[in-house]
């Protein structure tokens, strides 16, 4: 039996009950669940914590770095927005919780910028539950981004490399985005709300039966939706959110 085979069996085997497949969790499983998280607003449960809410936990390289402060000040500045979308923020990197907090502190005397939401000060179990270890980059968390539903299963998992700052707009996008699919069963276009060819609207899912094919076109006028063809189908999104400016359409 090869090396990779026997790492397979182990991940497979095992225990699955603190959710997901054993192993680093994927898109479709259920957030880890794991106890006595420090963070700078105290011990915490997770995903329980969030329970009920959307969450989006980031991870950061390191405290005091200089492509991170800028990240967690444009969370900070959109944390409204999020919570506007039923989400809370949290951050994470491998450093103490004094350094947290001098850190926070830093950003609040030279921006006046105000952290509100917890960085949890990890030891590197988290991290490593998560997969937020990159070999070839030392002990240092990567850049990455989980998006979890408020019933605490992962929706979405974006990772950056260490030379990239998030766009923290496009994170906010993909929260409202996972939530109008969930409320209208319905899938967004690419650069959705700002498509070249359908605007705002979204994209209705493609008929999967006889029926549903020869009804689709013939019907639309009247259920309110217009078709490229059969299979390319969408309708108006009625904005619910009052997310900030730059949402407007």
């Amino acid at each position: 039996m090869s090396s990779k085979v026997k790492i397979y069996e182990v991940r497979k085997t095992k225990k699955v009950e603190e959710g997901g497949t054993g192993g680093i969790p994927l898109i479709g499983d259920p957030f880890p669940k794991i106890k006595d998280v420090k963070t700078t607003k105290g011990v915490i449960k997770l995903p329980k914590e969030f329970k009920g809410k959307w969450f989006v936990l980031f991870s950061h390289p390191a405290d005091f770095t200089p492509v991170c402060t800028t990240e967690f000040m444009e969370f900070q500045r959109n944390y409204i927005n999020f919570k506007i979308l039923n989400c809370e923020l949290i951050g994470l990197s491998i450093d103490q919780v004094f350094s947290h907090h001098k850190w926070i502190e830093w950003m609040k005397e030279k921006f006046n910028e105000r952290i509100e939401f917890p960085v949890i000060a990890d030891s590197g179990e988290i991290a490593s539950r998560l997969g937020l270890i990159h070999p070839a980059k030392g002990s240092n968390t990567v850049r990455a981004v989980f998006i979890v539903d408020p019933t605490g299963i992962i929706r979405a998992i974006i990772y950056y490399p260490q030379e990239l700052g998030r766009s923290v707009e496009e994170i906010l996008r993909a929260v409202e985005g996972l939530r109008v699919a969930d409320d209208e069963g319905v899938a967004m276009p690419a650069e959705w709300p700002r498509n070249r060819f359908f605007g705002s609207n979204v994209i209705i899912p493609p008929a999967q039966d006889e029926e549903t094919i020869r009804e689709r076109v013939k019907n639309a006028e009247t259920e309110g939706y217009q078709c490229v063809d059969w299979w390319l189908c969408h309708k108006p999104w009625f904005k619910k959110y009052k997310t900030s400016k730059w949402r407007e359409i």
